[in-house]
């Protein structure tokens, strides 16, 4: 109860300000042997200080590609190729590597999806806080370790780790240690890409529920992406679902699970077991993801979709449009119907 209370709290103070970060018809292409691939496809998101918002699809679908482009990470053969990455009124796009040196970690920190191979396998942590901190901030070696062994016991790891080597952690202590480092800079914005797939549930939720303590606490917004729906809709206030390089879904997170309207978004759902409630029967979604060197023609959905029609499905590509509030977007020409 308790979590869907800070969730109204953080939907209301957050819908009442102006958006951290505007993506605007952003799209990414990779280069490759056989022409250029459009993994973003025009592809527009807001979040606003304090916000949880939630990016699920499934692998290839833009997720990751998303998250690296913001930070300005992203590397070749990707590129931008068109739109604005608009962070607190000024647009990332085109800015000098001095400037956005700047803005990384300080402003937008990222969890990447593996810790290992996100830390140094060679070099002790300690070691790896204080060259984080010092590149970042004029400080002493001094003062950046009695700083790392501070956000280790923040998140749960005794100070006396600082000395360990990665290989000498748990993987959920490993990730525990890029939060922290993620955290270390008081960042406005924080990327998570995948942060606990790796991790069995059990770690899982407690990774979670520290990041949900850290963010009450210090009031950061957060893009949390992964392609398990039902993470995000616990974690969540809002949630976007991607496909093939488009958004073809966004609603808050309690509309979306109450009322899923794009088909795929239902088929995500229905491919994970319910925790309560009679037992159901899961399924997945048919066929695969499609070729972005030849996509289909009009929804790049409709070869999977069990609504599709020839007309228009086969023919035109639906825009993302409001459902029945601002609030509930969708890309469908057939959505499903809602109670």
């Amino acid at each position: 109860m308790s979590a869907v209370l800070d969730r109204q709290r953080r939907r209301v103070a957050s819908s009442e300000r102006a958006p951290l970060l505007e993506l605007r018809d952003l799209v990414v292409e990779y280069g490759t042997e056989r022409g250029a691939v459009t993994a973003v496809n025009g592809v527009s998101l807001a979040i606003r200080p304090g916000e949880i918002v939630g990016l699920a699809g499934e692998s290839g679908c833009g997720k990751s590609t998303i998250a690296n482009t913001i930070l300005q990470v992203l590397r070749p053969p990707g590129r931008i190729a068109g739109g604005e990455i608009v962070f607190k009124g000024r647009n990332l796009v085109g800015l000098p590597p001095s400037e956005l040196r700047q803005i990384r970690w300080r402003h937008i920190a990222m969890v990447f999806q593996s810790a290992m191979s996100s830390l140094n396998p060679v070099t002790r942590i300690e070691d790896q806080f204080v060259d984080m901190f010092r590149a970042h901030q004029k400080i002493s070696k001094r003062f950046a370790t009695m700083k790392s062994a501070e956000l280790l016991e923040v998140v749960g790891i005794d100070r006396d780790r600082l000395r360990a080597y990665p290989h000498e952690l748990s993987g959920g202590m490993r990730q525990r240690v890029v939060i922290a480092m993620a955290m270390a800079l008081g960042p406005e914005l924080l990327l998570l890409d995948e942060p606990t797939t790796a991790l069995d549930v059990i770690v899982q939720r407690e990774i979670l529920q520290q990041l949900e303590e850290l963010q009450r606490e210090m009031g950061f917004a957060v893009l949390f992406i992964t392609h398990d729906l039902s993470l995000l809709v616990e974690f969540s206030d809002r949630i976007a679902i991607m496909y093939s390089g488009d958004i073809v879904e966004e609603a808050d997170a309690d509309e979306l699970f109450a009322r899923p309207a794009h088909p795929y978004t239902a088929g995500l759902m229905a491919s994970f077991p319910p925790l309560t409630g009679e037992l159901t029967t899961m399924t997945g979604i048919p066929g695969n993801p499609p070729d972005l060197h030849d996509p289909p023609t009009g929804c790049r959905f409709h070869p999977r979709c069990p609504a599709a029609r020839r007309q228009p499905c086969h023919l035109e590509m639906p825009a993302l449009r409001a459902l029945d509030s601002p609030k509930h977007q969708i890309a469908c020409h057939f959505p499903l119907e809602t109670p």
